[in-house]
């Protein structure tokens, strides 16, 4: 049930947790570094840390076993390849023009 395999997820989840809500809070408080509210920061970056242990702890018994997530590997796309990028207009390429002076 609890093994080391599922804390380590866990924590390794939680920790990630932490660091993007601190730096959320931190970005969309517009404070700087030296002026921020720590204290709120702090707090709230714990609580989304607490939230996400009990979002593992739920999920125990519905993913994979020994894992906090709730996505099964068989569900996860079998080719994960970044899309095509879009082909660049020949106009791009082409070679610059003078641009014409008003007489």
């Amino acid at each position: 049930m609890f093994t080391a395999q599922f804390w380590k997820l866990a924590a390794e989840r939680a920790v990630k947790v932490f660091a993007e809500s601190l730096a959320a809070v931190l970005v969309a408080s517009g404070a700087g570094l030296l002026t921020a509210d720590w204290k709120t920061a702090l707090s709230t970056a714990g609580m989304a840390t607490f939230v996400s242990l009990l979002t593992s702890l739920a999920s125990l018994h519905v993913g994979p076993k020994n894992s906090p997530s709730v996505v099964r590997p068989e569900q996860l796309p079998a080719t994960a390849s970044a899309p095509t990028p879009a082909p660049v207009p020949a106009a791009v390429h082409a070679e610059p023009q003078p641009v014409p002076v008003a007489a």
